[in-house]
């Protein structure tokens, strides 16, 4: 079961271990994520206030009430207010953040636009604006707009300098048969049995983001392990789907009612194990390898003889790492590119190494060393 902080006891985590992991934090967004350490979260997914500005009831042709979002914590005076608030949360994330970490914020044409810009004014760098459209929108009952069936959400890294924020993109593209995931993503609202309701048959909480959405932000932008933040917690979608993946999470949230449901669905999750959860990679999420690498560790020797597959090209290796064949000498690749009369070349595939009678690329070298380097990680 998720641990539950009240704030008073969480005011001074800056200077404790990680006791706040897999908890939620009862309190004040701001005074909550001012409390966490610096730097001390992966990723963070958030779910702020709409400021939807709705007025009156609204009603069905049958007219039955809708159940909308009236409550009084997506209730501000201005849009002054509202810029205000947003700007606080939005600073506090950006400390906890780390330096290649990523953070999601979902909204409406009501506030993503502005939240947006705020992000903006705050250094933060877009990345992407993804759009979840709805398999199952509301309708619109007055018949006086468009139906309304997709959210925004803004994907952003801390700054134009964070090069090094987790993006799955293997994984993601095998997932998709192939094929790069798009930035319009089709899902369904929460509802059914996924949807929480209390004894009195209502919904627990009216913005109830569905799993299947989570579940794609995570698995694209962490690793198992990783500490997702959820400022804006509500019914724990974030807290259950991160159990499940093998996450961690910390979530602020102020209302009991929520934080109880929340509590009691992340008990109920089951984590995967690690087989389930191993993220597939390419070449572009491996670490980087010189050639020079192979021959200080000795794998290659200086004085030693390459060819290309056939036979057909010889270069020989030197002592600072490059390969001359003639009168031309350089990389593997520009050499590579050079024999063949080519303007590029991967050396890695080009050039071979004999082993007891058989060529093998000099890439099961590299593999060599990188899989030492993940030992030793």
């Amino acid at each position: 079961m998720a641990f539950v902080f009240p704030l008073a006891d969480i005011t001074s985590t800056r200077q404790q271990p990680k006791n706040w992991l897999n908890s939620i934090i009862k309190g004040d967004c701001v005074a909550a994520l001012n409390a966490l350490p610096d730097h001390s979260v992966d990723a963070i997914f958030a779910d702020p206030p709409y400021n939807l500005q709705l007025g009156g009831v609204l009603h069905r042709p049958d007219h039955s009430v809708v159940d909308a979002v009236d409550d009084e914590w997506d209730q501000f005076a201005s849009f002054e207010m509202y810029d205000a608030f947003t700007r606080a949360w939005l600073l506090a994330c950006r400390r906890v953040l780390k330096p290649n970490g990523t953070i999601w914020v979902i909204g409406s044409y009501h506030n993503i636009f502005r939240v947006g810009a705020i992000m903006q004014d705050l250094n933060f760098w877009l990345l992407n604006d993804i759009v979840w459209r709805k398999t199952n929108p509301m309708p619109n009952f007055k018949g006086r707009r468009f139906q309304n069936a997709h959210e925004t959400m803004i994907w952003a890294s801390r700054d134009a300098k964070s090069k090094g924020y987790t993006f799955n993109y293997d994984a993601l593209k095998a997932s998709n048969d192939d094929v790069q995931m798009r930035s319009d993503w089709l899902f369904p609202i929460c509802s059914g049995g996924e949807r929480l309701k209390g004894d009195d048959g209502k919904k627990v909480h009216p913005t109830q983001k569905p799993e299947a959405l989570l579940a794609r932000i995570i698995m694209s932008c962490t690793k198992p392990g990783d500490i997702i933040l959820d400022p804006f917690f509500g019914s724990g979608t974030t807290g259950a789907v991160a159990k499940r993946l093998g996450r961690n999470f910390v979530g602020i949230e102020r209302e009991q009612d929520y934080i109880d449901a929340a509590s009691a669905r992340i008990e109920a999750v089951e984590p995967l194990g690690g087989a389930e959860l191993t993220v597939m990679t390419g070449k572009k999420a491996e670490p980087r390898v010189a050639f020079n690498t192979l021959v200080e560790s000795g794998l290659i020797r200086p004085g030693q003889v390459l060819t290309d597959a056939k036979r057909k090209w010889s270069a020989i290796v030197r002592a600072d790492g490059t390969l001359a064949s003639g009168g031309s000498a350089g990389s593997i690749h520009r050499l590579g590119a050079k024999v063949q009369g080519f303007d590029a070349c991967n050396g890695w595939t080009f050039w071979h190494y004999e082993e007891d009678g058989v060529l093998k690329p000099i890439d099961d070298l590299r593999t060599v060393i990188r899989n030492d380097m993940a030992k030793a990680g």
